[in-house]
Order: structure tokens, then sequence, then C-alpha cells
């Protein structure tokens, strides 16, 4: 049975949908858009610099110990709202690992890799993974950053459930990975970008879809959901003190800033190290 509280919002949104419509319609036709910041995609970073002997980590044989990360997903992953890669999210992840002792520790080099472009759904997502090539070498950690097309679009939580899962399929079969990390949908209802009130029906929309994904990754192993609570990061860093949540966003008003970029990437290159079972430094 549908509750009261089911049925009131479903009947406000009856009523509001052409609300809803002209406001998303003004919104595609005013918004600025951003362009995806130019910048490297893909690169190779030495960890441990030795001029004649093997490091602690290298392997028997001489090969040294790689760790392989890729970046997947929407225009968030390719860093819109930032003028160059450094700024943005792997600009910032990269060298945030480099700063964690305990990746040196375990790891000679580091490789990475950006695959993705703004507008992405879950759907186009998993269908780039198919077309990707197998790599050579597994991926030990894939981050995805999926979600806000699907909620802009509507798609169902059933068909996003679905897509979620065959993510997760074909990253660990065809890709090898040995952990995955979803970030959590942002905060769209906060967006400055999405007037009143639109925000509400799409902020409730992503919350749908964010705790569905928090679900699925709870099902699975070597799988994990990461809150990535940019309002939190915000007090923290002010130390509590009020804030204009604008800071959180680019001129567009709905990417993040660089300012969140970084703070995402510090948060992400600690759980990195948490989930490939290293102590943080």
């Amino acid at each position: 049975m549908i509750n009261s509280n089911k049925m009131a919002t479903v009947a406000r949104d009856v009523l509001l949908a052409p609300v809803y419509l002209y406001q998303g319609r003004r919104i595609k036709r005013e918004t600025v858009r951003l362009p995806e910041p130019h910048g490297e995609r893909h690169g190779h970073v030495q960890l441990n610099q030795s001029a004649n002997t093997l490091s602690a980590n290298t392997q028997k044989d001489g090969v040294q110990k790689t760790l392989n990360i890729m970046v997947v997903g929407d225009s968030a992953a390719a860093g819109v709202g930032s003028q160059t890669q450094q700024e943005a999210l792997v600009g910032k992840l990269i060298p945030a690992l480099q700063q964690q002792s305990a990746i040196h520790t375990q790891f000679d080099e580091l490789t990475w890799s950006l695959q993705a472009t703004t507008g992405h759904t879950s759907f186009d997502i998993l269908r780039r993974l198919y077309i990707l090539p197998a790599p050579s070498q597994a991926v030990d950690v894939m981050v995805l950053s999926v979600g806000v097309n699907d909620t802009t679009a509507n798609v169902s939580a059933r068909k996003w459930q679905q897509q979620i899962e065959e993510i997760i399929a074909i990253a660990q079969r065809k890709f090898g990975v040995r952990e995955l990390i979803f970030s959590s949908l942002p905060p769209m209802a906060q967006m400055p970008a999405i007037p009143t009130p639109l925000n509400n029906f799409i902020g409730a929309k992503a919350s749908t879809l964010d705790r569905i994904l928090q679900q699925v990754c709870a099902e699975h192993d070597s799988v994990t959901y990461m809150e990535t609570d940019f309002a939190k990061m915000i007090e923290e860093h002010f130390d509590g003190k009020p804030v204009d949540i604008a800071v959180m966003f680019a001129s567009d008003g709905f990417h993040p800033s660089s300012l969140m970029y970084g703070y995402w990437a510090q948060q992400l290159s600690e759980l990195i190290v948490q989930v490939l079972d290293t102590p943080i430094a």
C-alpha cells in the first residue's frame, strides 16, 4: 500500500509537472555550457626512485609493482568546471596518492587513465566499458562517477540498478578490477543552476538513485560506496563557520568547483589506501 506521504508527493509532482517542464527547458537553454578541461588523460608516475638497486617492492624477477588506476564516468569525472585536468579530479588525485606513504610502501610506480565524457549516463558508461579494449594489466582500482545524467534523464530505479549491476560485472570480468569505488551522487537539490521547485524534484530523484547505488555496492565484494559529502567538507575546512554554498560549484552552478575537486581527490586517495588494505600515512 502506498503511504499517505508518498501519495501526497506524487500528487504534488503531477500538479507541478508543467513547472518542472518549463524550468527544465529553461535550464537547458540558459545554463552556460562549460567544456571539458584540456590536459592528459593517461599517465605514468614513478613512485620509488632508485639509481642502482631495486626497491623493496620490486618483484624477484625485476618487474616493478604497478598500481593501475582508472577513473570512469561523466562530466564530473572528466573535470568540467576546471580550466585544466591538473585542477580537476584526476589531476588532483594522482598527487594526493603520491603523498600517501602507504602507496609508496606497496608500489613502485603508478599508471592511470581517464575514461569520462560529458553527458554520460550509466548506460553510456556500460557501453564504453564494452567497447574499450581489455587492458594488458588488470586494473587495481576503478573509480566511477555516475548518476547525475541518469537523474536528469529520469531513468527508472529498476533500470538504474540493472545497469549498475552490469557495470560491476564487466569491470570485474573484463578489466580484472581489484577494487571498485562508486562516488555518491552530488547534492543536486543544492545546485545553484536548478531553481525551486525543480530542485526539490531533482534532489529527491537523485537521493533515490543514490540509496540504490549504496545498496548495490553493499551487496558486492570489493565494491565500495563513497559518500562525497561536500557540504561537510566545506564546514570542516572553515572550522564549522557558515560558508556560501556557491564555493562548492563551478561558474555554471552545476559542476564541482576546483576546490571541491581537491576535497574529492583527497577523500578518494585515503579511501584507495583503505581498500588496498594498507595503513593510511
